[in-house]
């Protein structure tokens, strides 16, 4: 059955750096929490805090009612105790031991019977799809079959909780996607709650059902993956989520529905907002024109980027430049006239010095 994760204020220092600083979530039963952020934001410490490999200076973990950790308390579970199954970055899987005896090697520790190791053995590995591999040594497999070993070890320990460290990051990109789909079909089936840490934006938006986005230690937001994206907390979080990256517009409210950017004016809800502020535009969320329409805005066509599916078009007005995002191969030319139309429900507002979220456009 799958279980909560509760952290209370929990804080980690390494010297004088402060790793994990006062974070408090709740992850629900059966959720897939990504902890995203870039190198350095303390996502990695907070996995291995929750894990038991690394002790906090502060704070309280709970897996379901269970306290597995209190600094106040003096509790702390050894990993063993805490009902966790991990996946590193790195496999980790006993080179010397093939397929079956790095599954059941744990097993073993725990006394499990041979008859009940052999069934578990089959049943994972059709679960990731490695049946009759078990004769294999790690150094006869792939990375990503690799990966899938290290998957199938985790399952056949059927623990509580899934923690996963950047287990994609050593793939090529094409295998990165296919085993994005396999660990998302995992999640569904098993229904664990699951704990997944990287710097790939593109994974935490495909997989989870929660992202809690960390910088310097701090948690900036946690949110569905459609309200990271759409809802930004912070210009920190509208930035680092999104590719193209999305487009951060200077400007002045000048009314209660008008704000000036450069030498054009976009129309959007500014509540009580004034003084400079900072316009978020997702690059899809602008409409070309080759034509003059009402209320668009000309521009120049700066750069034209195909990508097959999609291009990418930088287009510039005096000290103003903003990417948009069409589908297919567009029709516009270098040095082109064009005309962009905003729609105010696609712009988000940010306090310029807080950097913190005005008004959105749910």
């Amino acid at each position: 059955m799958a279980t909560s994760i509760t952290v209370k204020n929990l804080t980690k220092y390494f010297g004088d750096v402060k790793a994990v600083n006062d974070v408090s979530l709740t992850i629900e039963p059966g959720s897939f929490l990504t902890l995203l952020g870039p190198s350095g934001c303390g996502k990695t410490t907070l996995l291995r805090c929750i894990a038991g490999l690394e002790d906090p200076d502060g704070g309280e973990i709970y897996i379901g009612d269970k306290l597995i950790f209190s600094h106040a308390k003096a509790i702390s579970l050894p990993p063993g105790k805490r009902e966790l199954g991990l996946v590193f970055q790195n496999y980790a899987l006993w080179p010397h031991m093939k397929v079956e005896k790095n599954i059941t090697f744990a097993l073993e520790i725990q006394g499990m019977k041979k008859e009940e190791m052999q069934e578990r053995v089959k049943e994972t590995l059709e679960e990731v799809q490695m049946q009759g591999y078990e004769e294999r040594y790690p150094r006869e497999m792939s990375g990503g079959q690799q990966q899938r070993i290290a998957l199938a070890r985790m399952l056949a320990y059927r623990p509580k909780v899934f923690l996963m460290d950047e287990p994609l990051s050593n793939l090529d990109a094409r295998l990165r996607m296919d085993m994005r789909a396999e660990l998302k079909r995992l999640h569904h089936s098993s229904d664990a709650t699951t704990i997944y840490v990287t710097h790939d934006q593109v994974e935490a938006l495909t997989m989870s059902t929660k992202i809690a986005v960390m910088k310097d230690g701090l948690l900036q937001q946690l949110d569905t993956p459609d309200a990271v994206y759409h809802y930004p907390a912070n210009l920190f979080v509208a930035d680092f989520i999104g590719n193209p990256k999305v487009n951060l517009l200077n400007g002045v409210v000048v009314g209660n529905r008008c704000v000036r950017v450069g030498s054009f004016e976009l129309n959007l809800d500014t509540g009580h907002a004034s003084g400079e502020v900072v316009v978020a535009l997702r690059p899809e969320d602008a409409t070309i024109s080759t034509q003059p329409v009402p209320d668009a805005v000309e521009f120049n066509v700066y750069s034209v980027l195909p990508s097959g599916s999609e291009t990418t078009i930088v287009a510039s007005r005096e000290d103003v430049e903003i990417t948009v995002k069409e589908a297919g191969v567009s029709r516009v030319k270098m040095d082109d006239k064009i005309w962009l139309k905003f729609d105010p429900h696609a712009l988000n507002l940010y306090d310029k010095d807080s950097g913190n979220l005005i008004s959105s456009k749910n």
